[in-house]
């Protein structure tokens, strides 16, 4: 089992949940969050040295069994990347899932997911 983040910008989240939704991949969690990937480069502001503010983002969490992962992040990169690819177009993330419990049933591991 693993788990997939995908942090990406907000304007293509519904591209990206359309596809998804397209090869039956159902079960994501969304959320807004804010944030910077790249470096962080300071700018002159009035004199002064100032850090880039922290950029709205979307991060999409999908819970899934091993042979889902590839086809998961192939629908996220062909979906998420701008026309040519653009700088924040985001990233993704895979951990280990160590286990899943339904909470309705009990039920435990791949099953539940």
């Amino acid at each position: 089992m693993k788990m997939i983040t995908a942090i990406i910008q907000p304007d293509k989240l519904d591209e990206v949940s359309e596809a998804l939704i397209k090869k039956d991949i159902t079960r994501i969690t969304v959320g807004r969050v804010t944030g910077h990937g790249q470096k962080v480069e300071e700018d002159l502001y009035r004199g002064q040295e100032v850090g880039i503010d922290l950029s709205p983002k979307i991060r999409i969490d999908i819970a899934c069994n091993d042979d889902y992962v590839e086809e998961i992040c192939q629908i996220i990169m062909a979906t998420a990347r701008h026309e040519g690819g653009k700088l924040g177009d985001g990233k993704i993330f895979i951990s280990s899932l160590e286990d899943c419990i339904r909470i309705r049933t009990g039920e435990r591991g791949s099953p539940a997911i």
